[in-house]
């Protein structure tokens, strides 16, 4: 077994916030992060794809493929939007790092073959990251 990476970088907005509670219970919990008017983050991704080398390519995953794919599903949504309002998978569901991750990994799934493992890097911030791998 063996993987590659594809490392992404895009730029989106959001605001953590949960419509049950009230302002003060947003704020409590989420502080900063519930402005009304919005925040962004410089998000840095790493789409892991792990499987057998092809014998006759040499190749796990051709890296232009996985690299127009995951621009094709993933980093042409988001890139430069407001998660909450331009991406209708976050009308119900709050943009937390490990929602993305997840908005991620399933829109990659999707389109990729699945003789192959896939795990989801998302760092929200330099210091701040999730990682899941569909478990």
């Amino acid at each position: 077994m063996i993987s590659v990476v594809r490392k992404i970088s895009f730029n989106a907005a959001h605001r953590l916030h949960n419509p049950k509670w009230d302002d003060a219970r947003n704020k409590e919990v989420f502080g900063l992060c519930n402005n009304p008017n919005y925040h962004g983050h410089n998000y840095t991704l790493f789409v892991e794809v792990t499987g057998e080398i092809d014998p006759e390519t040499g190749y796990l995953i051709d890296l232009k493929i996985l690299k127009d794919l995951v621009e094709e599903n993933v980093t042409n949504q988001l890139d430069h939007s407001n998660l909450n309002l331009d991406i209708p998978y976050f009308k119900d569901v709050n943009p937390t790092a490990e929602n993305v991750a997840i908005y991620i990994w399933n829109k990659v799934r999707q389109h990729l073959d699945s003789k192959f493992v896939l795990s989801v890097t998302l760092y929200e911030t330099e210091r701040n990251y999730v990682i899941y791998n569909g478990k």
